[in-house]
């Protein structure tokens, strides 16, 4: 049996590098422009494992960490299904067990590692309505508006049947398409679905769907609801229902009391206009501990990254953060209107809600962090160097997502198609800390926010505070770290006089890039204000953090982009280190989460011009650094 342990003779100071040191001289030289793809190869060294989701017991207390999407779209969903989309919940669970399945455009979907937990989370809003306008069977497919269903043509033709079929539900006929046992008969399929491939031990899948609304200005404030047991209510709660999310909250209250127990997933924040955290709730009332209260009883997570852009923090918001551009995309959702960033970003929300916690005693922003994918190919996005994108046959080759030339410019004489499907990423998936990989033991992660987001990438990423920390190399540095502090997801209480330690570490994903760097994301309340510091606190190569900047020294990794091969010898495949805040104050309500970043790779825009054999689309990223957020711990202080 694997434990959680690390090697003790490398690690001469406070902050300290866990490096596979035994096997640089075999690494070969830092590439260059010059050098053969077979120098510039990645050499893959196999990182000490932190746990081992293959070799542990049944149950462990020092808990393994499982990777999983828990925002999944099939042939229910009306715009999957419209977009080519006839994968069903059952073709889902295969695909995330290791199965393939076929794009609507043709080509086969295989992940090249199963994933641990997985969940279908189809549109409530006439979930299965569309399929059936295409079965030529039904007495629906009779309604003009399903006029051409079952002949669906291209990507074009797919669009705008979609547009057409939306404003229709906008109208006030939309209830003549809106037939409650064609959604019953769908919702049932998901349920039963998720149920027959529920495997304990080896594979968890939850019951659950999207809630989809937007705000009075168009902003995005969808979010999916996930269910803890093997049962849910006989229909979803959706936007017909109520556009507020604050009645799904009570809608989630009263399911409780029946002994459905859910909690609900914002996403998307970034495209919500400002409208996800807002200070004020749906009526424009201030909020108030009632609201805090509510909120967070049913909405402990967020998702900060996924197909249609990061929702960490944007630069506007954090001008001294030099990553915060990173996969920005910068309009509303399914819309070509820009998206405010106030009011639209993770970090700004846990910022404000310390904020509220100093001035009014309640914090209505204290969220654990997820990714996930927000596919509606019924996959995942896939990774950087093997794009399936998002939207079915609209987005399904660089062409139609605005990577790769068109044949022939447009009338305007645009090389590139007019969509905005080029802002989009490869993202991102789900992390838990859980004793064994059970609905119950997973689910309960999510309860007390011990978890973690990737924009693709398995890393591994620990995190404890505390005032009796172990020392590194200690054996039992996990299990003493977790009985001597607090982890992710955490409340600490300050004590005065003392400043508590922390401790970070990463691990890589052994199929992708080596890591760069770890970095400690700080906000507090100062006289009022709201703060917020990005600070490194480990570096690859066993460098130094310059304590003038709290910045690690670049550490000189490429990319070849006429190839997308990295350099072979820069990077880690471990990072750790045990650190102090020199500037802590007990006094101050703050939060600390980390985020960790890979050497720089070849973007997925970047593999698809590679591979049509054209030069990059000059006004887009060509590479992009992967990266982790763990879930925050706050601070809470002594007065």
């Amino acid at each position: 049996m694997k434990r959680s342990i690390t090697a003790t003779s490398r690690f001469p100071s406070i902050v300290r590098l866990l490096t596979a040191s035994v096997a640089l001289s075999t690494l070969l030289s830092a590439c260059s422009e010059q050098d053969t793809p077979e120098q510039q190869a990645m050499v893959t060294p196999e990182p000490m494992e932190m746990t081992s989701t293959q070799s542990m017991p049944t149950a462990n207390p020092d808990r393994n960490a499982y990777f999983g999407d828990l925002h999944v779209h099939t042939m229910y969903s009306f715009d999957a299904f419209i977009f080519g989309t006839t994968s069903s919940p059952d073709d889902a669970y295969e695909f995330a067990k290791g199965g393939t399945i076929v794009h609507p455009a043709g080509f086969d979907m295989k992940l090249d590692r199963p994933l641990d937990f997985y969940a279908v989370t189809d549109h409530a809003f006439y979930i299965g309505v569309l399929r059936e306008m295409a079965n030529p069977d039904s007495e629906i497919s009779k309604h003009e508006i399903a006029e051409g269903m079952t002949t669906l043509g291209d990507a074009a033709d797919r669009g705008r049947k979609f547009y057409e079929i939306f404003d229709f539900m906008q109208t006030d006929r939309a209830p003549e398409i809106n037939d409650p046992e064609i959604r019953k008969s769908a919702w049932e399929d998901i349920k039963a679905a998720a149920n027959r491939h529920y495997d304990p031990g080896n594979f968890t899948t939850f019951l659950a769907y999207e809630y989809t609304t937007s705000d009075r200005d168009q902003g995005n404030l969808h979010r999916n609801v996930i269910f803890r047991g093997d049962t849910a209510p006989e229909l979803p709660f959706s936007r017909i229902d109520s556009q507020n999310p604050e009645d799904l909250w009570k809608w989630m209250d009263s399911n409780r009391e029946q002994g459905f127990e859910s909690l609900a997933v914002p996403h998307n924040s970034n495209g919500s206009n400002g409208s996800m955290f807002a200070l004020v709730d749906w009526a424009g009332n201030p909020l108030d501990s009632a609201y805090s209260e509510q909120r967070m009883r049913n909405e402990p997570l967020v998702e900060i990254t996924q197909v249609k852009g990061t929702s960490d923090t944007h630069p506007a918001l954090s001008p001294n953060d030099e990553w915060s551009e990173f996969e920005i995309m910068k309009l509303r959702i399914a819309s070509r209107l820009p998206s405010q960033p106030d009011g639209s970003y993770v970090r700004q929300a846990l910022m404000n809600g310390v904020a509220l916690q100093d001035q009014k005693g309640f914090n209505p922003f204290k969220f654990g962090v997820i990714g996930s994918s927000d596919t509606h190919n019924a996959t995942y996005a896939g990774d950087e160097d093997n794009y399936w994108s998002k939207v079915g046959l609209r987005d399904s080759d660089g062409v139609l997502r605005g990577s790769v030339p068109l044949d022939e410019p447009r009338e305007n004489g645009e090389a590139y198609a007019d969509t905005y499907f080029n802002q989009w990423g490869a993202a991102g998936l789900a992390g838990v800390w859980a004793e064994e990989n059970t609905r119950e033991s997973i689910y309960d992660s999510f309860r007390r926010k011990e978890t973690f987001g990737t924009s693709g990438p398995r890393m591994k990423v620990r995190f404890f505070a505390g005032y009796d920390l172990p020392e590194l190399d200690d054996p039992a540095l996990v299990s003493k770290a977790y009985a001597g502090g607090v982890t992710m997801g955490s409340d600490l209480l300050a004590e005065s006089g003392e400043s508590p330690e922390f401790i970070a570490w990463v691990a890589r994903d052994a199929l992708s890039a080596p890591l760069q760097r770890v970095q400690i994301i700080k906000g507090w309340v100062d006289d009022g204000q709201a703060q917020e510091e990005v600070i490194d606190i480990a570096c690859s190569g066993g460098a130094t953090v310059n304590p003038a900047t709290n910045r690690c020294p670049d550490n000189g990794a490429k990319v070849n982009l006429s190839d997308c091969s990295i350099s072979s010898n820069v990077g880690e495949p471990e990072l750790m280190a045990k650190w102090r805040d020199p500037n802590f104050d007990p006094s101050q309500n703050a939060f600390y989460y980390v985020r960790a970043l890979e050497n720089p790779t070849c973007r997925w825009s970047t593999w698809d011009a590679i591979r049509a054999g054209v030069e990059p689309r000059p006004d887009m990223a060509t590479t992009l650094q992967e990266r982790v957020w763990s879930s925050p711990i706050w601070i809470t202080p002594t007065n």
